[in-house]
């Protein structure tokens, strides 16, 4: 049995490990992707193909593909809301934002978990809003110099509002919707949905009919094909995999690992610049993110003691 339980915690650290250093370096290769690559369009059809090859490997391993039209609909809601909205609007405001700073701003998500939280009805404890509120200054530092002095794109930055809006409301409804129960069955009709999604979108906006692969750069098609195998295939399904094996706050610490991977490539190897500002305004996110995970970490260990307590009484 303790060689199990090693056995099971090397797994555990091994996806938190890729999920670490895979998603933090995914902000670098979609910066470079987007320098040459329609964002939408290859947004889609990176999820489009991961989603195949996902489906095909589950098929080869005889894997039940079937799944109700009401956990269709669960799975296609989770990835156009994550996948299409969160992902394809960051691969759109990545032309214009520094990979860093668009990696911090994304961080914010477990904040807006627990604004969606308190417009649900849940009661949420006034400490865990004072975390929002901080969190939002750090966005607020990162975001409002640099607009004023021109450094940081405004609508670069409101498409990253909506990209985290929309990654957050994705992870609200994911336990709430009726979604299939094999997690890699789930993550590959996620995929599926999300890719479709961002290809439709694509054609009025006219990256269809603007394609031109004789301006596609080689480093463009090395960071998408990273993005299809790495991002998508490899860290997305570790993240599926780490949800259903270890505690959901172990695996939320990946919104704190995430922007220091992501900031300390982008300046290595794009030169973006590391400013006073942007530090600040990531330590203050940082500390709110991590003061909302211990918090509602803390809420949940009560909650699960409260009731032996209660029995031993």
């Amino acid at each position: 049995m303790a060689s199990l339980r090693r056995t099971s915690g090397l797994d555990v650290w091994l996806g938190l490990g890729i999920v670490y250093v895979v998603w933090g370096s995914t902000y670098l290769a979609i910066a470079i992707a987007v320098e040459t690559l329609p964002p939408l369009l290859y947004s889609g059809v990176r999820f489009t193909i991961a989603g195949l090859i996902l489906a095909a490997w589950l098929a080869f391993r005889r894997a039940d593909l079937r799944i109700s039209r009401r956990e269709l609909g669960g799975a296609a809601a989770v990835g156009i809301l994550m996948l299409a909205g969160g992902n394809g609007l960051v691969s759109i405001a990545e032309r214009t934002v520094p990979s860093g700073v668009a990696a911090l701003i994304v961080a914010s998500i477990p904040l807006w978990l627990v604004v969606y939280r308190t417009i649900a009805g849940e009661r949420v404890p006034r400490d865990l809003l004072a975390g929002v509120l901080l969190g939002l200054v750090g966005v607020a530092i990162l975001v409002v110099p640099g607009g004023l002095n021109g450094t940081i794109d405004p609508v670069g930055a409101l498409l990253l509002f909506g990209a985290t809006l929309s990654w957050a409301l994705g992870t609200f409804l994911s336990p709430r919707l009726s979604t299939p129960r094999n997690a890699l069955v789930s993550t590959a009709y996620q995929m599926l949905a999300g890719g479709v999604v961002l290809m439709v979108v694509a054609l009025p906006k006219g990256e269809f009919a603007h394609i031109d692969p004789a301006t596609f750069s080689t480093r463009s098609l090395i960071a998408f094909t990273y993005l299809v195998v790495f991002g998508s295939l490899v860290a997305y399904s570790a993240y599926t995999w780490l949800l259903q094996n270890t505690t959901v706050s172990l695996v939320s610490t990946y919104a704190f690992v995430n922007p220091v991977v992501a900031v300390a490539l982008g300046a290595l190897i794009l030169g973006e610049l590391i400013t006073l500002t942007i530090v600040l305004g990531a330590a203050v996110i940082v500390v709110a993110v991590a003061f909302i995970i211990f918090r509602q970490n803390a809420a949940r260990r009560a909650d699960r003691i409260a009731p032996v307590a209660e029995a031993a009484d």
